[in-house]
């Protein structure tokens, strides 16, 4: 893809992986990728605080390998409204996340807007906080 068809984020993730051995000739795009939880990664389960109720969802083990394997690095960013809302605990929630990297491995970041909807935060997807909160974690561009 010529680089006046790439938007300029991904440009300026192509100039942070540039100088690094990859195991490819030449920059790469993304060095980098943000996944939700429910319903992307697991089976979407409303206001989950239960690990036993964690469910990958079809092929998503596969695809995380596939990525880690390319170098990859992987954060989730996930409103959980459940936090404000008293419906499971911040114990719970770590919880469900250690179940989901059990089953799915490691992420290199995890970014969670704990805000109901009304609280009009910018963390609370599809405002940009989590997205670029995640990317400072992982030395990149949103």
């Amino acid at each position: 893809m010529r680089q006046d068809q790439v938007e300029p984020d991904q440009r300026r993730s192509a100039e942070v992986c540039a100088g690094a051995d990859r195991g490819a000739s030449g920059p790469v795009l993304f060095d980098a990728v943000l996944f939700d939880r429910d319903g992307t990664l697991v089976e979407d389960v409303p206001y989950n605080g239960d690990p036993e109720k964690v469910r990958p969802v079809a092929g998503a083990r596969a695809a995380l390998d596939r990525l880690r394997a390319a170098g990859l690095r992987l954060g989730v960013v996930t409103n959980q409204s459940g936090l404000a809302r008293g419906l499971f605990t911040p114990a719970q929630m770590a919880a469900v996340h250690a179940r989901v990297e059990t089953l799915l491995g490691p992420f290199d970041t995890w970014r969670v807007c704990p805000h109901d909807d009304e609280d009009a935060c910018g963390c609370r997807k599809p405002a940009p906080g989590l997205v670029r909160a995640a990317a400072r974690d992982l030395g990149t561009v949103p």
